[in-house]
């Protein structure tokens, strides 16, 4: 087989496209919340909070949107989200306009909605591939994240000033344009049918949670929760440790723009990577790169430093997280996927939610060697129950084979 065969699926490339549009809008609102937060706030230590209140949307939505997928199918689910991520971005321009800080976290609600939605992009880019390929489907749908990385704080250059006097709302208005326009290869694109049967009770669906005690399934979970909860820990308080230790914001910017082309930059390859040799292998590389991004930071406080230990953090996460998506892949049937898909995620969200709220109370608390002393523990444990777990896995499957 060749990657022809993928060039050559309408439904994959569709999804592609409208997946590089929507999660353009991803930096763009990351940048607005904390900025729009900053003007509208009735105090500074408002400032986060529509930011945090996308992070806990994205928690509380992740569940429901991944069920109305199984019920109604994905393009439904997709334009439901980018539909919440255009309501939102329209009312956060409303709220520019009237200075209400209510509408604004109101927005970013919405907002934080529709990026959980946008998550299952990768789910969606296996099912219309077949299995052998589903590792580089799902590889190359998060090259999204490096075209998002690059074109998303452009537009809001471009837009911030467009509705002149306020500031910001030309950026807003821009989210909306910039959902609208990701619709259209949606709503183009033939995806498959909803994977829950209509006569299925409730009962029943919520009966298939019980999958979650198979160990590969498990296994995918706590492989996911983990690449993305240390990326966090460790990304999140960088800006802060850096500018304490001397250097300047704008360094500490590169620093984390360097990290986020690490993170999506091995999408290119690593997929093919996990066809070749095994998703187990690759994961394990994952989790390796984690701890020596991990050790780097305890090293020392110099830019080599940084900037070192952001781009592995970033290659880490990339392996790991690719790898735990592609194990669930291969562990769940269609009936299973949506509730199994969903349950994930939102463990996902609330492991990144606490470590998020536990990276700022260390840094600041203890310092930047603590943090990263902690998470080489974390990390430890983790490699530890991986390796183990795996094991077991491969044994009970050589057993069943030899039957």
């Amino acid at each position: 087989m060749r990657l022809s065969i993928i060039s050559r699926n309408g439904s994959y490339i569709g999804l592609l496209v409208a997946n590089a549009i929507l999660s353009s809008a991803m930096p763009m609102m990351i940048i607005l919340g904390g900025l729009a937060g900053l003007m509208l706030a009735p105090s500074a230590a408002l400032a986060t909070l529509p930011a945090s209140l996308s992070t806990l949307a994205a928690l509380l939505a992740a569940a429901p949107f991944s069920l109305l997928m199984g019920a109604r199918g994905r393009k439904t689910g997709f334009v439901t989200g980018a539909a919440c991520a255009v309501i939102g971005s329209l009312i956060g321009v409303w709220a520019l306009f009237t200075g209400s800080f209510l509408l604004l976290c109101i927005a970013h609600l919405a907002l934080g909605a529709a990026l959980a939605c946008y998550q299952f992009f990768r789910f969606a880019a296996a099912e219309v591939v077949s299995t052998e390929w589903q590792p580089v489907a799902i590889s190359l749908i998060l090259t999204s994240g490096l075209i998002a990385a690059l074109v998303g704080p452009q537009i809001f250059i471009a837009a911030k000033d467009a509705l002149v006097p306020i500031p910001f709302a030309g950026a807003y208005a821009a989210l909306a344009g910039l959902s609208i326009v990701g619709l259209i290869p949606l709503v183009l694109t033939k995806l498959p049918a909803p994977t829950n049967s209509a006569s299925q009770s409730l009962k029943q669906r919520f009966a298939a949670l019980d999958v979650l005690k198979r160990k590969p399934v498990r296994l995918a979970v706590g492989l996911g929760a983990v690449s993305q909860g240390i990326m966090v820990f460790l990304m999140v308080p960088t800006p802060l440790a850096m500018i304490g230790c001397g250097f300047s914001e704008a360094v500490a910017g590169d620093v984390i723009r360097w990290h986020v082309v690490a993170m999506f930059a091995p999408s290119f390859f690593t997929g093919f990577l996990i066809k070749r040799f095994g998703v187990g292998p690759i994961s394990m590389i994952g989790l390796l790169l984690l701890i020596i991004s991990s050790i780097g930071a305890l090293s020392g406080l110099t830019s080599v430093h940084f900037y070192g230990s952001l781009i592995l953090l970033g290659i880490g996460w990339n392996f790991g997280f690719i790898g735990a998506t592609t194990m669930l892949a291969n562990s769940v049937t269609d009936d299973e996927k949506a509730l199994v898909q969903g349950a994930n995620d939102t463990v996902i969200a609330l492991v990144s939610t606490l470590f998020a709220f536990a990276a700022g109370a260390i840094i600041a608390g203890f310092g930047w060697a603590v943090l990263a002393g902690v998470a080489l523990i974390l990390l430890l444990a983790a490699s530890a129950i991986f390796v183990t777990e795996t094991r077991k896995i491969a044994h009970v499957h050589d057993a069943a084979s030899r039957l």
